[in-house]
């Protein structure tokens, strides 16, 4: 393919914007060479700056669950900014988002709108600190919850090893509070409680991970947060800014029959704007100022841009439910895929929950950061420059889920299917 276009523009941006991009996901660090700059988007389809047309497994980092463009939203978008694009002040489009999340959510007894995931879980941390009183909170290495300092912490440490943080600029005192325990580790989440009697503020963890890949819960892991905060005071954060209204409309602890105290979440419920909220049960978020004494606030929640994409969104998901097409979909593709990989002798195992799936470069199960890291990146590189080439725009890291959207039909899954063909023919010679 001809990127010349792209290359022009990375070189432009890089004398401009901190090594070119303004977030470092997109930077393709993890498999080298130069960005993709993009045009337009309809449906499944992307297309670049030099006219190539990709099938889009990204969907902008989750929120395109309706695929791009879609017409409904489109329109909210439009009608809104007719009437202005922020005021500053309260609208009823709030209220009609924070109805439908509550709607959707059960759990979300009352909604705080903000701007970003990242200030979705730092506002619930807080929140939890205020509500309890108390100072430390359990994280899972491989679960990433923006970059808030206190959870820029290194990956790998043992049960009860408090945070150091991996980040030139956050101080280590920010990260002193954090204990950093592995993703589906039962007895260090048993020792953490045993070893900080009465301290822990608040367990945070993507119920269903996807930011070290697509890796799943065990239930008796979920279960014993579920249990523990329950028993010793602690608050129970589920980040759903990934999962939330993408597996289901209650998001991922619907499916997993586990209720957190607060959640949080982005992405989808912004519709691809801008948007994050947090929220939970009652008698926590009323300590949220101005209706208690944890302060929290922004110029720009709420805006009624983003509130109406988002509102359309979730209708559009409410009145036509597409969780079994997705299902379906991503269940013949991925299938598919593991097929092929085996044909080609690639080692390979493969995480899907509904339309979020990744497919790992390693031969044993991935349950954890631990397991994660023994994918073989290299190949996984060659598999997404390889797929690049054949018209499929995959996420550009081996721990990055990726995304199906109602948009994508059985047409495009074949289409997908037979460029991995190609792909994995070309990387096994």
């Amino acid at each position: 393919m001809n990127r010349e276009g792209s290359l022009k523009a990375f070189a432009r941006a890089k004398q401009l914007i901190p090594g070119g991009v303004n977030s470092p996901a997109r930077a393709f660090g993890a498999v080298g060479g130069q960005p993709i700059f993009f045009e337009s988007a309809l449906g499944p389809w992307l297309t670049d700056i030099d006219g190539n047309r990709y099938i889009d497994y990204i969907g902008s980092w989750g929120p395109m669950i309706l695929g791009h463009s879609h017409p409904r939203v489109v329109k909210a978008i439009q009608e809104t900014a007719a009437k202005g694009t922020s005021f500053g002040a309260p609208t009823e489009l709030e209220s009609q988002m924070a109805e439908l999340i509550m709607a959707m959510v059960p759990s979300m007894e009352r909604v705080r709108m903000v701007n970003s995931g990242t200030e979705a879980t730092m506002s619930a941390l807080r929140l939890a600190r205020g509500h309890t009183g108390r100072d430390k909170i359990i994280k899972f290495a491989g679960c990433y919850h923006g970059h808030v300092d206190s959870l820029l912490v290194q990956a790998g440490s043992s049960a009860t090893t408090l945070g150091v943080p991996n980040s030139p600029g956050v101080p280590r005192g920010s990260t002193q509070d954090t204990v950093l325990l592995e993703f589906n580790d039962c007895q260090g989440l048993q020792d953490a409680f045993m070893n900080f009697p009465q301290k822990i503020a608040a367990v945070i963890l993507e119920p269903i991970a996807g930011n070290m890949g697509l890796v799943l819960p065990g239930k008796e892991f979920l279960r014993l947060a579920r249990e523990l905060t329950s028993q010793h005071g602690s608050v129970l954060i589920f980040d759903e800014v990934m999962t939330g209204f993408r597996l289901a409309q209650g998001g991922a602890q619907e499916i997993l029959g586990v209720t957190p105290d607060l959640t949080a979440l982005g992405k989808i419920v912004g519709g691809g704007l801008p948007v994050g909220a947090y929220g939970g049960r009652k008698e926590i978020m009323e300590k949220v100022m101005p209706a208690g004494p944890v302060f929290q606030a922004g110029t720009l929640s709420g805006n009624p841009l983003a509130m109406a994409a988002g509102i359309a969104t979730l209708s559009e998901l409410r009145e036509n439910p597409p969780y079994a097409k997705l299902e379906q979909l991503a269940q013949t593709l991925t299938q598919g895929l593991k097929e092929l990989a085996t044909a080609a002798g690639i080692p390979h195992s493969l995480n899907r929950v509904g339309s979020m799936w990744t497919l790992f470069f390693t031969p044993q199960p991935v349950t954890d950061y631990r397991t994660a890291k023994t994918c073989d990146t290299r190949q996984f590189s060659q598999f997404f420059w390889a797929m690049m080439d054949r018209g499929v725009y995959l996420p550009c890291s081996q721990f990055e889920a990726a995304f199906n959207s109602i948009a994508h039909d059985e047409g495009i899954v074949q289409k997908t299917l037979a460029a991995a063909e190609g792909a994995f023919a070309q990387m096994g010679k």
